[in-house]
């Protein structure tokens, strides 16, 4: 079963480094709605019924009544579509100024035309010049803020943005000692340097957005201990932001930095505001045909039910699901097994532990669907360019790529940049299973016409399941 990288400490509040202060504008305040009454609201990209209903602090079911368009089988909802919602109200809404566009916040089809080192280059601050060695290489700044940005699937532009506003990283050559260690001001020995840096905001950042996607997140504590519920009408991007700067600032720059005078002006000025291209997760996303990741008449074991696709173990969104064959579910042993495209596509990326499968062909990892494995073996794995068929070879189950207890595979999806939750909305199908998530990360199961397997580290006939898809062209 994974124990996946990047298992980094969040801890306390950090400390920036100087930025000038600027009086913050006032924040329109909401009504005191009458519970039940209905509320204008326009879907975003990426909107659900289950979050919509967490954040409104109402119910799917009354949704529908008032919205009878939307079938009951809804998946995401059309962006722009004009709904009404009944509200109930909850003390202590945050601001609703929206930050940035979801679309700016995944890596996707609005970053894949941007070039970090080209916009770093241009421009005459300390990252520049920056080189360290971070991920088992020597990497640039530029290098560095790619692979985080690449992992995590957040844009580069959003961390080149945050090193700017914490540390003048792209306009200025000074930089204090203290700041040269900790460019992000979380003093913390187990995140020196730049790329530990963004790991932990990158956590912090994915926690905050998938929570408020998928509605698990409805408020958060401010360091004066004082509850604050983010806005109904808010979207997911804002959302990871307030929770970002809540812990990475002191409370007094809160109010400023996520208001129309803050973060979001800074990043106008490097980025262009976004708003326009606001669309990367359309209205009743479905997912492709997919086999299970293993070869036809194979017994495989579930070892992980739901859990991060890439981060802190105890963090979100629940993405992936974890495979590994019976006879190496004791250990990090080497095995025969293949890993199988459940899908055909082009591998776009393949590196030490990690696979990533491009279904739309284009070559870019940042549109259209993606599916993202893990602890695959050097030996025999996929090469980039390597076009497959569904159920030919990506590689070998391994404990390659990060923290795992036993070889196995983990498997996961994108769409548009974007981390797919496997239980959620479009549940991550394969040959009829259908997730389920448990009580915590790595828990859950499948099931299929009644049938259900249970996640666990051990192999048993609970935990077992083949592929009944016929043979295909595996080594």
């Amino acid at each position: 079963m994974a124990r996946d990288p990047e298992v980094n400490d969040v801890g306390s509040p950090a400390v920036p480094t100087a930025v000038p202060q600027i009086a913050p504008t006032a924040f329109p305040t909401r009504p005191t709605y009458y519970p039940g009454e209905l509320v204008e609201y326009e879907a975003q990209p990426g909107d659900n019924l289950p979050a919509l209903a967490a954040r409104f602090n109402t119910s799917i079911e009354e949704i529908l009544t008032a919205n009878p368009i939307i079938p009951d089988d809804a998946t995401t909802m059309p962006p722009g579509l004009p709904m009404q919602i009944p509200i109930y109200y909850r003390p202590f809404w945050g601001s609703p100024h929206q930050i940035i566009p979801d679309s700016h916040y995944v890596n996707g089809p609005a970053a894949a035309s941007f070039s970090t080192s080209e916009f770093v280059n241009r421009h005459p601050g300390w990252l520049k010049d920056y080189v360290a060695y971070a991920a088992e290489q020597t990497r640039t700044g530029a290098g560095i803020v790619d692979y985080v940005a690449t992992n995590f699937s957040i844009s580069p532009m959003v961390l080149l943005a945050l090193l700017e506003y914490q540390s003048n990283a792209l306009s200025s050559q000074i930089l204090a000692p203290e700041a040269r260690i900790y460019p992000l001001g979380y003093e913390n020995v187990a995140n020196r340097g730049l790329y530990l840096q963004l790991v932990w905001a990158a956590n912090i950042l994915n926690n905050g957005y998938y929570a408020w996607r998928t509605g698990s997140l409805t408020s958060f504590e401010r360091p004066d201990g004082r509850i604050e519920q983010p806005d109904p009408w808010q979207n997911a991007a804002s959302v990871a932001l307030q929770i970002y700067f809540n812990q990475a600032l002191p409370a007094q720059d809160y109010v400023q930095i996520i208001g129309s005078d803050g973060f979001s002006s800074l990043y106008s000025s490097l980025f262009g505001n976004g708003w326009e291209d606001d669309a990367h997760i359309p209205g009743s996303l479905t997912q492709p045909v997919f086999q299970l990741p293993f070869e036809p008449n194979k017994q495989w074991t579930l070892t992980g039910g739901p859990h991060v696709g890439w981060g802190r173990r105890d963090g979100i969104p629940l993405v992936a699901l974890d495979f590994a064959p019976p006879s190496v579910t004791g250990g990090c042993v080497r095995s025969d097994e293949w890993a199988t495209a459940i899908a055909g596509g082009v591998v776009v990326r393949s590196e030490r532990g990690r696979v990533a499968l491009d279904l739309d062909g284009d070559g870019d990892e940042r549109t259209g669907w993606v599916i993202f494995y893990l602890h695959i073996e050097t030996r025999d794995r996929a090469p980039v360019g390597a076009v497959l068929d569904v159920g030919e070879s990506v590689g070998h189950p391994s404990c390659e790529g990060g923290i795992a207890t036993g070889s196995h595979v983990h498997i996961a999806r994108k769409y548009n940049g974007e981390w797919m939750p496997a239980a959620g909305v479009v549940p991550f199908i394969m040959e009829n299973w259908i997730p389920f998530a448990g009580s915590g990360p790595y828990l859950g199961g499948l099931t299929r016409f009644g049938e259900t397997v249970t996640a666990c580290e051990c192999s048993s006939k609970n935990n077992q399941l083949s592929s009944n898809i016929p043979e295909t062209n595996t080594p």
